[in-house]
């Protein structure tokens, strides 16, 4: 399958990913998608428009700087707190730029371990899960209805008669041979 691996800490992961460039285009694909994200820009300009600051009989007498900086004072931590669960659901989309974000950080992680190839994606249960589940089913009842068939024991019996001991199969009645047969 692959190479042997060796243990990858996450800040060589995350070193890597700086040292190559990737954590640059990953933040410049996520500000442009932020900015084109048009319930944040509709979010913030309603702030702005509901804005204390702005509202206040006498802000059309101040400096553009001071309106600028009291807008900041006011808004700042609440546009600055949507934007931040913006790129959360950016970052932790399951589709879009999370699972490239995803593979971009498994492949550099594979690649720093020593590990060839990735492995497959586990099967996603469906139509035909279900079908295999059924089948897997009807196999054990033909196989429960067969007396010729081999049984198993249960945990339970294991568990109770002890590690050690190990019956032959034949029947519940049976004797019990120890490790050494007898």
């Amino acid at each position: 399958m692959g190479s042997p691996s060796k243990v990858v800490r996450p800040e060589e992961v995350l070193e890597s990913l700086k040292n190559d460039g990737t954590i640059d285009a990953l933040r410049m694909k996520i500000i442009a998608q932020l900015k084109a994200n048009e319930d944040m820009k509709k979010t913030t300009m309603m702030m702005v428009e509901h804005s204390k600051v702005l509202n206040t009989p006498g802000a059309e007498k101040k400096t553009k700087r001071e309106l600028f900086d009291a807008l900041r004072q006011e808004l700042e931590t609440p546009v600055l707190e949507k934007a931040s669960k913006a790129v959360w659901d950016l970052i932790l989309d399951n589709g879009g730029l999370g699972k490239e974000i995803t593979g971009t950080v498994e492949k550099v992680f594979y690649r720093l371990s020593g590990v060839d190839m990735m492995p497959p994606p586990p099967p996603a249960a469906g139509p035909h899960q279900e079908k295999d589940d059924m089948a897997v089913d009807e196999c054990e009842k033909s196989n429960a209805s067969d007396p010729s068939s081999s049984r198993k024991r249960p945990f339970s019996d294991m568990s109770r008669k002890g590690a050690g001991s190990v019956t032959n199969g034949s029947g519940p009645d049976q004797p019990e041979l120890s490790e050494d047969g007898n």
